[in-house]
């Protein structure tokens, strides 16, 4: 086996390549620019480091981010180019992700996803001792199946009800409304079947930086449902446009980010409908062909709202995690 060199990750020499190897990692376009302006952003909490072999050919690359909910833990990535691996490449960038992960950033748990369709990766993961914490499957929905008719009644119905739905355009997106949809966002989340209850921001500012601010957040399409007997925030969906340059085919796609409901709310298919008023925006604004969204597996209620509408399984990734001793 030739010998494998490794050195920090460099953003101008390196970056361009380590976006090409998120993308296949995420199965979401990551781009050059993205990925500097998120090192500038979040530098204090990430390391990476690069295999080359002795011409400089980049072999695969660790990446970790240290959580800014729980201090602790870090998240990581690890790949390896596929005729590489098997090779010792995987194993010398994870013995130098461990020693850095505690040392640097002080984490004492470690979290990686894994494709369920690569044994490979999950054996590698089993092997050093990570246990998988969730299941999250991928769905896509032909927009040329998609049937909104059948929902009509239901809107009528909910809007008879006193329930008004509208989006963070037609509120304005002031910061008073993103508040709103901070905290309904971050309460449904948490109550989400599947999850652990922790935040997923860890304030307002930090949500406000992290979704508002983005280059992917379009106010039209983050669809809120209000119930105006007591104007509190019952519902939302949240769709986007994915732009992928990476695709010769099928680059455009919409990504619906997030539905949830209150909890007190549930049971009266606000999520079935808000939902379609976001799937209604993905074909008559953005005019995309595909929606595609992820549920972690014990979200049965949203995948079967998923199935109705048409959505179809695609592969997934495991969440797993390692606390070290």
């Amino acid at each position: 086996m030739d010998s494998i060199r490794m050195r920090p990750a460099e953003p101008e020499r390196d970056f361009a390549q380590l976006a090409v190897f998120f993308t296949i990692l995420e199965d979401w376009p990551s781009t050059e620019q993205g990925l500097n302006e998120f090192y500038e952003r979040e530098r204090e909490r990430t390391l990476h480091t690069v295999a080359e072999d002795e011409a400089g050919k980049l072999l695969g690359f660790y990446w970790a981010e240290r959580d800014k909910v729980v201090l602790e833990r870090a998240f990581c990535y690890l790949y390896v180019r596929p005729e590489r691996r098997g090779q010792g490449v995987g194993r010398a960038l994870y013995d130098a992700m461990l020693e850095a992960t505690t040392s640097r950033l002080q984490a004492s748990v470690l979290r990686i996803s894994v494709w369920d369709n690569c044994p490979e990766g999950r054996a590698f993961a089993d092997r050093r001792g990570f246990v998988e914490k969730r299941h999250q499957i991928a769905m896509a929905l032909d927009m040329s199946v998609f049937d909104d008719a059948p929902y009509d009644a239901t809107l009528v119905r909910l809007k008879g009800e006193g329930f008004r739905f509208t989006s963070m355009a037609e509120l304005g997106n002031t910061e008073e409304a993103q508040r709103k949809l901070y905290a309904l966002n971050d309460a449904a989340a948490r109550d989400t079947p599947g999850t652990d209850g922790e935040p997923s921001w860890s304030s307002f500012e930090d949500f406000q930086k992290s979704v508002c601010q983005s280059d992917w957040y379009k106010p039209d399409g983050q669809m809120v449902v209000i119930d105006t007997a007591n104007d509190v925030w019952v519902a939302m969906s949240a769709i986007t446009r994915i732009q992928d340059a990476t695709r010769t085919e099928g680059a455009d796609y919409a990504y619906n980010l997030f539905t949830g409901v209150d909890r007190a709310y549930r049971g009266r298919k606000l999520a079935q409908a808000v939902k379609v008023l976001a799937l209604r925006y993905a074909r008559d604004v953005l005019s995309v062909d595909t929606v595609r969204t992820h549920h972690n597996t014990k979200n049965a209620p949203m995948i079967a709202i998923d199935r109705k509408l048409g959505y179809v399984q695609q592969p997934g990734t495991y969440l797993m995690e390692k606390v070290l001793e």
